[in-house]
């Protein structure tokens, strides 16, 4: 009943604007444990998941119409992306999320003193489409908008809120520590004392 395994994650995970994305074992979406609560969440869960797994789905003329929709796509990739944000909690899941941290995937912290800090996806909220998808720096301890306009629409809930916290609780000898220098504004080599603008606002 298994198509080629795994083709429709490999096949997201290699679309441009993905490149966030990990692709996520078989063996946790198999496991119905780690899916507690999806179902809710997600309208044509079951047919979603036939798709993510590689089942070919049965042949009725709706899941027909369904996978030929941009509906029954979006629903699988909010399904997946769900299931993601679940994984990335794993040893398994953090395992492969570090290879693209190290790689730079996630991209570079754009604060000067930061030195290029590779960054970390991590969302808003766990709510779907409450939020996108923000990069946390640990250096900084700040975060910012994606550069590529792709991952700008990448759902925050697809990584939660909790990732790079969970990261770097497992791997604490990876946190950086705290920009060294910061900078002083001066006016004629002079530093500027935080409080003159507000007397310029009286």
């Amino acid at each position: 009943m298994s198509s080629s395994e795994g083709s429709w994650i490999l096949s997201f995970c290699d679309r441009p604007g993905n490149e966030f994305f990990c692709e996520v074992d078989e063996s946790f979406i198999i496991d119905r444990s780690n899916l507690i609560g999806l179902k809710d969440q997600v309208p044509h869960y079951e047919y979603a998941l036939e798709l993510i797994l590689g089942l070919d789905p049965d042949e009725d003329e709706a899941r027909a119409r369904l996978s030929q929709s941009m509906i029954g796509e979006q629903v699988t990739q909010t399904l997946y992306g769900l299931i993601h944000a679940r994984y990335i909690l794993t040893d398994g899941g953090i395992d492969q999320m570090m290879i693209k941290w190290r790689n730079g995937d996630f991209g570079f912290c754009p604060r000067f003193y930061c030195e290029k800090q590779n960054l970390l996806p991590v969302g808003l909220s766990d709510i779907p489409k409450a939020s996108t998808v923000k990069l946390f720096c640990p250096r900084c301890v700040d975060i910012y908008t994606p550069i590529n306009e792709y991952h700008q629409e990448i759902d925050g809930a697809f990584f939660g809120t909790g990732f790079p916290h969970m990261f770097f609780f497992e791997h604490p000898e990876l946190k950086p520590g705290r920009p060294v220098i910061n900078f002083v504004p001066r006016l004629f080599g002079f530093k500027i004392h935080p409080t003159v603008y507000d007397s310029q606002q009286i």
